[in-house]
């Protein structure tokens, strides 16, 4: 089975608090866009998971959650079969775009369907919440209000028509030491997720982009100011509003032009603070499955 996982950005992201527990309240408008990581996962007779990716240093081990969710189902389901994935990474790594929770995502799926372990997305989504709080969104995928520490999910009218430029700078950010940074008080700017909820059921492109908000930036684009200024540029290339995605430190613009998008996207290329940049749609999913 090859199945394609697809990334995710946060039109707004609000944090309400640390709960006891550890965690971080959230309170979050998620949206997957066409771009993916490509799984290609079979069944073998010899036991065990093997696991092969593209890139040298992302482990295929149980440092991976594509291996560890992969290991709990089978732990769970006594598969005595073995499993062989190889994973090929386009979406950035350590970027705010869940690229990891969407690829465990994809193996939860791709298994259940392989192994008819005949468990339903709902039951999926409960035991991939205790690898990582973002991998219940990835299975469910599209636009989505997420809340408590993102497992809490409401789906959403579909975003209306827009093209994203993501723009991935040259390093990466650990999405612990962000939050362990964060300080919410009374001066927190919290983001308007009410109002972007609003202008999705009212197919307003204008009024989404007028309300982009994230949190997280005050840690992250504090700690590189490079965010702030490939956000400008955006804006100078035409984009409605620019924000960072999750953690960071991608960036996104928000564009209702597909020419203007595309050209941002040109120029974001040649720009010494961005190592990868793409245009993408939104999409209603959280992964594309061949059999």
């Amino acid at each position: 089975m090859r199945l394609k996982a697809m990334a995710k950005i946060n039109l707004g992201l609000d944090v309400l608090g640390k709960r006891e527990d550890g965690y971080h309240e959230v309170r979050m408008i998620m949206q997957t866009i066409r771009m993916y990581d490509i799984l290609d996962i079979r069944k073998t007779k010899k036991p065990g998971i093997v696991l092969t990716t593209n890139l040298p240093f992302i482990p295929a081990d149980r440092r991976n959650l594509v291996y560890k969710a992969a290991e709990m189902l089978m732990e769970e389901f006594g598969v005595e079969e073995g499993l062989s994935i190889k994973l090929r990474k386009f979406i950035p790594v350590a970027a705010g775009m869940a690229g990891g929770s969407a690829d465990a995502a994809a193996v939860l799926y791709g298994m259940n369907e392989l192994f008819g372990l005949k468990l339903s997305i709902g039951e999926l989504m409960k035991r991939g919440v205790r690898l990582g709080a973002d991998i219940p969104y990835c299975l469910m995928g599209g636009t989505v209000l997420a809340e408590g520490i993102g497992e809490k999910l409401t789906r959403l009218k579909a975003c209306p028509d827009c093209y994203f430029v993501v723009a991935k700078p040259p390093f990466p950010v650990s999405t612990k030491l962000v939050y362990d940074k964060l300080v919410i008080d009374g001066s927190t700017v919290h983001p308007d997720i009410d109002g972007i909820m609003h202008a999705i059921a009212d197919g307003d492109v204008g009024g989404i982009a007028s309300r982009l908000l994230n949190v997280l930036e005050t840690v992250t684009a504090k700690e590189y100011p490079d965010i702030e200024g490939i956000k400008d540029k955006m804006r100078e290339c035409g984009a409605l509003n620019a924000l960072m995605s999750g953690s960071g430190p991608t960036v996104f613009g928000i564009f209702d032009d597909k020419d203007k998008a595309c050209e941002c996207n040109r120029i974001l290329r040649q720009d010494s603070r961005v190592k990868t940049a793409y245009v993408a749609e939104s999409c209603s999913g959280g992964f594309d499955c061949e059999h």
